[in-house]
């Protein structure tokens, strides 16, 4: 059963669910339960907690104000963002057909490719086509269909509602990898999605501080499922990582207002820059998913993408090298701004003919917009845009 809506604001259940005061001291911010077992009454009662890999109070928290957020029944927190793939992954009978976006997070295709290529089917489409995924979906009857919206690193946008809606008439189940976007900006399973994973590393903790990963859902059986899954598996969060993150999630409203304005800004200034040939944030009316992206989401997230005019790796290398306030590394979400060259760091592993068949060339850099000081980050990238013109 879908959790019953409440009346409050985004910002008031970001700060309030999980966050009641500590029943013991009266502690406003909930205290750490930094502890692997819990004591017995007596040898044949157990606790309300065993053992902090099957369930711990502060990991409890956080999954509560996770699935208030995405309005749903339940949440499962678990060790990373793959952590949480992995569970789904071994949810699904041996065997299962998996259809799957064709622009993926590098550690998702690498997980299905590497690992579990054995074990399940997967195929790769361009899911924005949602007449084509309606086909593919009769056709190939998967048991699940895995999405981004929007994807990493290309920015493309799926209607989530009418591809949600072909894998529900064909018995599927879908799920949405919704880590752009947050559930301050978009809820998938309003939009008919069973699962919503989160990497929690990125935005929900918000300080690359954490690592951690969240599936959503309503479904009871398959949140018992899950659970039991994460148990026997072990990929659970640990208590110190799920208060981490629990504490970001209480700014999370007011951080992605200041990364969507400051992705704003930054797409705005790219896409009239000589240098670059295109800039892709779903925000600018020039983006192909604009107009979807604004139907389904509440916003347009803080990730931005840019192809350099110069495509090759030695002009990627160059723009990045001169950026000071943008860090090359991995991952994306925290308060300071990232950049990334995706052919080199988190699509590596994805074979090259393939990558650059689905776009991700030498040329491409993606951006995470950080919530520093707009004006001093456009400042930043026309630095390194004006130093790349006149090598």
């Amino acid at each position: 059963m879908r959790a019953r809506a409440k009346a409050r604001g985004v910002a008031t259940r970001a700060v309030h669910s999980g966050s009641a005061p500590d029943r013991e001291t009266g502690a406003v911010s909930p205290p750490i339960h930094q502890t692997s077992t819990f004591a017995r009454p007596s040898p044949a009662e157990p606790p309300g907690h065993e053992y902090s890999r099957t369930s711990n109070p502060t990991r409890a928290r956080l999954e509560e104000c996770v699935a208030d957020l995405e309005g749903a029944a339940h949440a499962v927190a678990t060790a990373s963002g793959t952590g949480a793939g992995l569970l789904v992954m071994h949810l699904l009978p041996k065997g299962s057909r998996v259809l799957c976006g064709d622009d993926l997070y590098g550690g998702t295709r690498r997980m299905f490719t590497t690992v579990f290529h054995d074990r399940h089917e997967f195929r790769f489409m361009d899911t924005t086509d949602a007449d084509a995924v309606a086909r593919a979906v009769r056709e190939l009857r998967p048991r699940l269909v895995w999405l981004e919206s929007p994807s990493n690193p290309l920015l493309k946008i799926t209607d989530i509602e009418a591809v949600c809606g072909a894998a529900r008439g064909a018995g599927a189940l879908c799920l949405v990898d919704n880590t752009f976007m947050s559930p301050v900006l978009q809820n998938p399973l309003s939009l008919g999605a069973d699962l919503v994973l989160h990497s929690m590393t990125k935005y929900l903790g918000g300080h690359s501080d954490a690592l951690g990963g969240c599936l959503a859902l309503d479904d009871d059986g398959l949140a018992e499922d899950l659970r039991r899954l994460q148990n026997s598996l072990g990929p659970s969060l640990s208590p110190f990582d799920a208060w981490l993150i629990h504490r970001g999630v209480r700014t999370l409203p007011l951080r992605m207002r200041a990364h969507e304005e400051n992705a704003a800004k930054a797409a705005r200034f790219l896409e009239g820059r000589p240098e670059v040939a295109a800039a892709l944030w779903p925000g600018l009316p020039s983006h192909p998913g604009h107009g979807t992206a604004r139907r389904q989401a509440r916003g347009f997230g803080g990730m931005v993408s840019l192809r350099l005019r110069d495509g090759s790796l030695e002009a990627a290398r160059a723009f990045l090298g001169r950026l000071s306030l943008f860090a090359p590394a991995e991952s994306l979400g925290g308060v300071e701004s990232l950049s990334c060259h995706p052919a080199t760091m988190t699509h590596a592993s994805v074979p090259r003919e393939a990558r650059e068949a689905l776009g991700v060339t030498d040329g491409l850099v993606r951006l995470s917009l950080g919530v520093e000081d707009p004006d001093d980050l456009v400042a930043d990238l026309a630095g390194a845009l004006d130093a790349l013109g006149s090598r």
